[in-house]
């Protein structure tokens, strides 16, 4: 070995090894995957990994090639003549590693496996989760609890440990089980019963069933899956400001019961307005693309903010689909996979023809479905017929309206004619009521003379008022003049039409004509006064009062019953008229005619009612595709460094392009984004989703952590199990409910979660799965429990986001506006949990004890705490109080029960099953003490009974509903209560 290489090896020696004096291990027994990538990973890569940054020694342990390229490196069969083995036996400090502060060990099995994979060959594999699953060989093996493959697969793990499956859970159990996880909702206590009872062989598959064909099943599926994509109504960033967004989860919901397929699920969401012929539907469901936190702060750059938002859409869609950290390569190439910087924008640059700005809240679009489509057709097709019947011209028809121009032509020769107006003022005042007496003025109404002062002030012209217009005053709690000269040709009347803020006041020639008063804002047509003109010159004189606020007013003559736009239009010869001008002339003619003007009326009212309800229509954030911005790889992820490469959208170079970029002759987009994701080559897709949902019916995922399952992520427990359900589940056309159902079926899934002594020694995570994992309800479950157990839950599907109770000044922090939480009224306080208004800054504290997450980023998998917080709310939120009450209700409504049988009712409600004597005992004595209590103070009792917005029972005492409320918060206090089993 040269001496230039040997130099090298000292960089590469923070990942070395102290050869172990322990025997080898058969060759057989080395999973490279396992038990060589997964140390080298951890202690190498960092430094002799992907990322060309910070790589030392040239040196790549991540690839094959690269360590074969160092000559001398590793002697394949002979670890003893290996440098790497001979070189980390040195007792040198300064050669011997890892060194002291690298932080990095090894215990003598790791070393054992690296010495012996040496020694066996040093056989290289691809990393297991970057290959294509293959279907694997199912076990051959013969147990009486086989239900399904998945048992064979599990089966093969627990008797290679010399262990046994826990026995199948009792049947409350099950159908309590099936409920929690396939709707989100315990079952009653008729569901118990009558599964119990069923003794027929399909009993448990008909209840499977059952539930699968639910349409709570969505909304179950709906929780998780909004974690997953980090719906949320808000935008996340500065003020946390509202977004309109709730149809894409109703969309969620349905693409579940209606058991869409997955690669199309997939699809929709990321590229559903480019899909052919785009439905509503489609459109909806690319709201996916604008979950992500956004900025309406002010000071902000939206060069910057657009980076973010680039850099949040790789980060989240490869952790949400692929199961992977691409995120990881903004600023440098991955140190532990084989992303790099290039990978990372040439993804981001798939989402570059997002229509979007950088600073600014995000557009909604009206939800126009099939439904409402058809809706708006009524209403068009009313008013086409109505629009008919008005343009069926009838020769009588004819006549009439030519007579009808006639009259307007002579109607505008005699039209009075008006000069510009000229105010005066403002004139301050400190009362109101004073200021609009009539006979209190500045100036003479009989006698105007605009060249003189008044008041002290001098009259100027207004040629801008122009008529027909509202014009705003400037200034507050002042009064003004307006005046100008309307010449007659003849005596007449004429109508004029008015609006003011705040007093209104008319003089005709030195007499008032018309005053009012009204605390408004200043309009057209607020105001009708009749006006007797003398033949000539005649004085018109205006007051406009304010109060406050901003002042205005309005004028408009309707003498002649013609406006400016038909006075322009009728003055044209009929020959030279323009389409416009017909509209018009004919528009009000038909106005104008008592035997039209029902049927005018008629069209006027289909379309206002049809424009409101096209307002009425639900909106939520869409994706809307632009001509791409330009992407370039960031230097260091520096938004403000433009000297990067341009980047075309392409996929991760070593997963393949599966030929899908041969067949585009133009450039990529989103779509072709999505077909790459779920194009069954695409070795993590199924991966990642079916060890997701292994995860919701089994505790755990196959493989952790489940957005991880690259490098760093730990090799699953039962690979081949992952990979037969991922190729399974695509051969199944990515059948969401075929899978659900396949879980839940398997002998695995039904046994007690019960933990032996055995078991618990030899397994204590639970990682053969020889036993079911018990576990607390996730944070919207909890509260749905108790709402269900109640009577109050409102099960309606879908909708607008709700507001159940919040403690006051929760939201005291939030400002850019200051807002205040009120909850609602009615059936909405008691809607499921998952349709609760998720405020990212401030997420609902009830949700927050219980570990719901703020859903800033892709949360795969919430923490479990259990902590005191979690009681204090079950006892003291008004939910669960409220809850307790009509609990309590629904059981002292009924005759003949004694207390111990109402509480026995009410416990077999919460827990499915009868209390055993030791716990009814103890209920019952809590109930006793506090019936005493209560009915020593009545106005406590009253206090307690009154929590919420749900009206108290006048039919039970209030002592007895206290005392029965007591019981009953204790009893959705139960981890019991609270824990899927």
């Amino acid at each position: 070995m040269t001496t230039s290489t040997v130099s090298s090896l000292r960089s590469f020696l923070a990942c070395a090894f102290v050869i172990s004096a322990g025997a080898l291990l058969p060759a057989a027994d080395v999973d490279f995957d396992r038990q060589v990538r997964a140390v080298l990973s951890e202690n190498c890569f960092a430094c002799h990994g992907p990322d060309d940054d910070a790589r030392e020694a040239d040196l790549r342990l991540d690839l094959q090639e690269s360590v074969a390229n160092h000559d001398g490196l590793i002697q394949k069969g002979k670890p003893d003549e290996s440098e790497l083995i001979r070189r980390i036996t040195s007792d040198d400090p300064e050669v011997r590693m890892p060194p002291a502060d690298s932080g990095k060990s090894l215990t003598a099995d790791q070393i054992d496996h690296l010495k012996q994979w040496v020694a066996s060959g040093a056989e290289w594999d691809t990393h297991w989760a970057f290959e294509k699953p293959v279907k694997p060989a199912i076990p051959n093996i013969d147990h009486p609890s086989i239900q399904n493959d998945i048992d064979l697969f599990t089966l093969s793990k627990i008797q290679a440990a010399n262990l046994e499956p826990s026995p199948e859970a009792d049947r409350i159990t099950l159908v309590r089980r099936l409920h929690f996880d396939l709707l989100g909702l315990p079952p009653s206590i008729a569901d118990v019963n009558a599964f119990v009872r069923d003794e027929s062989p399909e009993a448990y598959e008909k209840l499977v069933d059952s539930l699968l064909a639910s349409p709570h099943f969505g909304e179950r599926m709906a929780m998780y899956w909004l974690d997953v994509v980090r719906y949320a109504d808000s935008n996340g960033y500065h003020s946390d400001e509202p977004r309109l967004i709730s149809p894409y989860r109703d969309y969620v919901i349905n693409a579940f019961n209606s058991n869409k397929p997955y690669d199309l699920f997939v699809t929709e969401q990321l590229a559903g307005d480019l899909m052919p012929d785009a439905t509503t539907e489609h459109k909806v469901a690319s709201g996916f693309n604008m979950l992500l936190q956004t900025t309406n702060e002010g000071g902000a750059q939206a060069k910057e903010y657009l980076a973010k938002y680039s850099a949040d859409r790789v980060r989240n869609t490869a952790s949400i689909f692929l199961g992977v950290t691409l995120g990881c390569a903004e600023c440098h190439n991955h140190k532990f996979d084989p992303f790099t910087m290039r990978d990372f924008y040439s993804f981001a640059s798939y989402f570059a023809d997002i229509s979007e700005q950088g600073v600014g809240n995000p557009a909604a679009y009206p939800v126009v479905d099939d439904a409402a489509n058809q809706r708006l057709a009524e209403f068009n097709r009313t008013i086409e017929s109505l629009q008919k019947q008005l343009n069926d011209t009838t020769a009588e028809m004819s006549e009439a309206q030519k007579a009808w121009e006639e009259s307007i032509a002579t109607a505008l020769a005699n039209r009075p004619q008006l000069t510009h107006w000229s105010m005066l003022g403002p004139f301050p005042h400190d009362s109101f009521d004073t200021e609009f007496e009539p006979t209190r003025e500045p100036v003479d109404p009989g006698a105007i003379d605009v060249a003189a002062e008044a008041g002290g002030l001098k009259w100027g012209e207004k040629p801008d008022f122009v008529d027909d217009k509202v014009h705003a005053l400037s200034g507050e709690r002042q009064s003004w003049f307006l005046y100008r000269e309307v010449v007659a040709e003849s005596e007449q009347e004429v109508v004029v039409s008015l609006g003011s803020d705040d007093g209104i006041i008319v003089w005709l020639n030195g007499e008032v004509a018309f005053q009012n008063t009204a605390r408004r804002g200043a309009a057209a047509n607020q105001d009708s006064a009749k006006l007797r003109l003398n033949s000539g010159k005649n004085q018109l004189l205006i007051k406009i009062v304010n109060d406050g606020g901003q002042a205005g007013f309005y004028f408009s003559l309707n003498g002649s019953q013609v406006n400016e736009s038909l006075a322009a239009a009728i003055t044209v010869a009929a020959e030279k008229r323009t389409d416009e001008q017909k509209r018009i002339i004919t528009s009000q003619f038909q106005q104008a005619t008592p035997e039209l003007k029902s049927i005018v009326d008629q069209v006027a009212k289909a379309t206002a009612d049809r424009d409101n309800f096209q307002k009425s229509l639900p909106k939520t954030l869409m994706t809307v595709s632009t001509k791409p911005r330009t992407i370039r790889l960031l230097p260091r992820g520096n938004w403000q460094d433009d000297s990067g490469e341009v980047m075309s959208p392409t996929v991760p170079t070593f997963l393949g392009d599966f030929g899908l970029a041969a067949d585009a002759a133009e450039r990529a987009t989103r779509l072709d984004l999505a077909n790459w994701i779920v194009h069954e080559d695409n070795p993590l897709t199924a991966r990642t989703f079916v060890n997701r949902m292994w995860k919701l019916f089994y505790g755990q995922g196959l493989a952790t952590p489940l957005d991880d399952l690259g490098a760093q992520g730990v090799r699953p427990t039962h690979p081949e199990l992952l990979d037969y359900l991922a190729t399974e589940f695509v051969d199944q056309n990515w059948n969401v409910k075929a899978l659900v159902k396949m879980l839940v079926m398997s002998a695995t899934y039904r046994q007690s979660s019960v933990v032996s002594e055995k078991l618990k020694a030899a397994d204590p995570y639970n990682q053969l799965y020889a036993r079911q994992n018990r576990r607390r309800l996730d944070a919207e479950v909890v509260r749905d429990n108790a709402l269900a157990i109640s009577g109050l839950l409102v099960r309606r599907i879908g909708g607008d986001s709700v507001k159940p109770y919040q403690p006051g000044g929760y939201w005291r922090h939030m400002n850019f506006p200051t807002r205040t939480w009120q909850h609602d009224k009615g059936e909405n306080l008691y809607r499921r949990g998952l349709y609760t208004w998720w405020q990212r800054m401030f997420l609902h504290p009830s949700m927050l004890a219980f570990d719901a997450p703020s859903r800033e980023e892709c949360t795969v998998e919430r923490p479990r705490s259990n902590t005191p917080q979690q009681a204090l709310v079950l006892l003291n939120d008004p939910t669960y109080v409220e809850a307790a009450r009509c609990l309590a209700e629904l059981v002292a409504e009924s005759s003949g029960k004694t207390a111990s049988e109402q509480i026995a009712w009410m416990f077999q409600r919460a827990t499915s099953r009868q209390p055993n004597p030791e716990e009814l005992n103890i209920l019952r004595a809590i109930h006793d003490k506090h019936l005493a209590k209560y009915r020593a103070d009545e106005q406590a009792a009253k206090e307690i009974a009154s929590v919420g917005e749900r009206a108290v029972s006048s039919g039970v005492p209030a002592d007895q509903l206290a005392a029965l409320t007591s019981a009953a918060r204790i009893i959705l206090n139960l981890h019991e209560t609270i824990s899927r089993p």
